[in-house]
């Protein structure tokens, strides 16, 4: 048995050929889909990239480990106090520790433990190989390590490859002389749209429609393929054609990586998954190129699954975690989960169950903004902390059935479903709270007591607010900078 996880950053699930997309992205990805199982409503819990994969490997939500920001206590697990043994229990309930005990040779080729400084994603790994970017590495360039990394292991039994591509995260970076596959190809129906574009460049906020790049439209010669604002169909078509070239130029890895597994004569023997740590947003809420929001666009992900024994060419619509394939992986070998994950096995999806999956998923992010959501049914209920200066209300809800892309607020129109999905998220916090041991401090209110998310702090850093404050009068918004200043007291 060998086992490859193929986790590519900001990877939104529609933007592939098996999930609908009119565009030929993933050509190989979607045979590889039609060998497997594909999931169709699968969520990471904690976004974004340094929660969703701390949950992944520990098991657990962040509310548990602590670890749901990108900057500030809140960027690092919980201290385990006295309960904390010779190892903590990352290094020995984690799902690659769990891996090492069923006798896998566990490996990663990823540079995100540097990118994050976050150690305890190496927990339980015998071998790690960093890519030296920080994640800002084409794919080309972790060819040499995965392939001279496949060629010496991939007929050796009983190994796990963890191996990352970051093409798909900004800044687009594929090589110009790979060309524009979708130059002739039209663009997604829900973002050709001329007007959409006009009531966006009227929002505030981080990466919205004019300030691609954060806090200003900044571009940068390295990268032609992303704009610094979107102001017309053209440059949504350069933004919206550097991410799917993005996702083609992995793509065409992934074709080698199997390509190289046949001629090996292992790919038939080989369980292959391929995954995200969250999705992006593309227009939703106001936001390009970012996972900023605790929301349909930026937490759900593909899972696709591929499992020797398994039946392929099917697609589970059940609500599932990304957490939860930790203790899949245990069911599918027959060991025992880990008692303190959060996770549940979905092994009974893997065998044709096409509706198995949860009640409910709760969503978290403290990045980029301090969000708490609840997907259930046609719903999505989002509870805003902290806005992250894009003047959210506090409590917002989606009819995700008829409104994929989050346009209307029904909050006014169905205040019965508000009232479910806050008891919802209610109980599910109480549940948390209830269940902690050693710290009992929830880290949302941990990230808001220092000054908010880390990408949206202007206790930490307020001459850049002030600066985005008149780059938003500048560019004709100066009654958001207004409402900005109202909002959240700032002075400058």
């Amino acid at each position: 048995m060998r086992i490859l996880y193929i986790d590519i950053d900001a990877l939104r699930p529609d933007r592939l050929g098996c999930y609908g997309y009119h565009r030929n992205t993933s050509p190989h990805i979607d045979r590889i889909a039609s060998d497997g199982v594909r999931f169709e409503q699968c969520y990471a819990s904690d976004a974004p990239c340094l929660p969703s994969r701390t949950a992944l490997y520990s098991g657990r939500f962040g509310i548990q480990t602590g670890v749901v920001g990108h900057g500030g206590t809140a960027a690092s697990p919980k201290n385990e106090g006295p309960r904390r043994r010779f190892c903590d229990s990352f290094a020995t309930e984690s799902l690659a520790r769990q891996l090492h005990e069923a006798g896998f040779h566990t490996a990663m080729i990823s540079p995100f433990a540097r990118r994050h400084a976050a150690w305890h994603f190496l927990a339980g790994f015998d071998e790690v190989h960093d890519t030296g970017q920080r994640g800002l590495e084409s794919a080309e360039d972790i060819d040499p390590l995965l392939f001279r990394w496949l060629d010496q292991h991939q007929r050796e039994d009983r190994w796990f490859l963890h191996v990352n591509f970051w093409d798909a995260h900004t800044p687009y970076r594929v090589p110009l002389d790979y060309g524009d596959p979708f130059a002739k190809e039209p663009l997604p129906a829900h973002l050709d749209d001329p007007e959409l574009i006009r009531a966006h460049n009227q929002l505030v906020g981080p990466h919205g429609s004019l300030e691609i790049n954060m806090y200003d439209d900044r571009e940068f010669s390295e990268y032609p393929r992303q704009p610094g604002k979107i102001t017309d169909l053209a440059s949504m078509r350069r933004m919206v054609d550097g991410y799917d070239t993005a996702i083609r130029y992995v793509d065409d890895r992934i074709g080698r990586i199997v390509k190289a597994l046949k001629a090996a004569g292992v790919y038939d023997d080989t369980a292959i998954i391929i995954s995200a740590d969250h999705g992006e947003n593309f227009g939703e809420l106001g936001i390009y190129g970012e996972h900023a929001t605790a929301d349909k666009a930026t937490c759900r992900i593909p899972m696709i699954i591929k499992w020797p024994g398994i039946e392929g060419g099917t697609v589970n619509r059940g609500l599932q975690y990304h957490l939860d394939l930790a203790p899949t992986l245990m069911a599918l070998l027959n060991r025992p989960a880990s008692p303190i994950w959060s996770g549940r096995s979905f092994l009974p999806a893997l065998e044709g169950d096409e509706a198995f999956g949860r009640e409910e998923v709760i969503l978290s992010q403290c990045a980029h903004v301090c969000q708490r959501s609840v997907r259930w049914d046609r719903w999505l209920y989002m509870r805003t902390y902290h806005d992250g200066f894009h003047l959210f209300p506090d409590e917002m809800l989606f009819d995700i059935a008829h409104d994929p892309y989050e346009r209307t607020n029904l909050t006014s129109d169905h205040p019965e479903c508000v009232r479910e999905g806050a008891w919802r998220l209610a109980r599910w916090h109480e549940a948390q709270m209830r269940g902690m041991s050693g710290d009992q401090q929830d880290p949302l209110r941990t990230v808001l007591s220092e000054g908010g998310p880390y990408h949206a702090n202007a206790l930490q850093e307020p001459q850049r607010i002030a600066r985005y404050l008149n780059f938003l009068a500048q560019t004709g918004r100066a009654d958001g900078a207004a409402a900005l200043r109202k909002k959240h007291r700032l002075t400058r």
